[in-house]
């Protein structure tokens, strides 16, 4: 097993989202660099699907310039368990309400500069409510049948890797009955 051991460390910025490390590392090989990485608190994403289709929201993304098509996920808060900000944020962005949420694995979306975890989940026993995003939040809701949904992650129409990973564990898992 490989290791990496902190010397010290310094923390470069600390915003409401994200707090910037720079560490001095001792290698195994005894040599001395830096690493930089972004703390994040992390995030859940649900896969709901209703008679209408999968729900996904549309949303611009400032970092790509451009809206993404994504299923409906946010940040967690701080200590909050992840299954909670998974019922939070389907409300807050669908407006719907899950009877039960199926828990599909956590992802590390890019473990080369942030700690950030994303829980996933499959929302079952879906009631319609009203949405309440974010003052910041501009979104759209958009219904997929299961089948287009999964072209577009094949052809690469979706480029969020939570969006992707997710959809692939629940045709593969949820909808082939290995998970219920």
């Amino acid at each position: 097993m490989h290791n990496e051991k902190k010397i010290n460390g310094t923390v470069v910025y600390d915003g409401a989202i994200v707090k910037l490390h720079v560490d001095d590392v001792e290698l195994e090989n005894s040599a001395v660099t830096k690493r930089e990485y972004i703390e994040h608190c992390g995030g859940a994403a649900v896969v709901a699907e209703t008679e209408k289709g999968i729900i996904f929201v549309e949303q611009f993304r400032y970092p790509y310039g451009k809206t993404l098509l994504e299923i409906p996920a946010g940040k967690r808060d701080r200590g909050e368990d992840p299954r909670e900000t998974a019922r939070r944020e389907l409300k807050e962005e669908t407006g719907y309400i899950a009877q039960k949420l199926t828990f599909l694995g956590e992802v590390y979306p890019s473990p080369g500069y942030t700690d950030e975890k994303i829980y996933l989940y499959v929302a079952t026993g879906l009631s319609q409510g009203d949405t309440c995003p974010d003052e910041d939040e501009f979104l759209s809701l958009k219904y997929l049948p299961a089948d287009e949904a999964a072209k577009l992650v094949a052809s690469g129409e979706i480029k969020d890797a939570k969006t992707q990973i997710a959809l692939l564990k629940y045709f593969c898992f949820f909808r082939e009955g290995q998970l219920k």
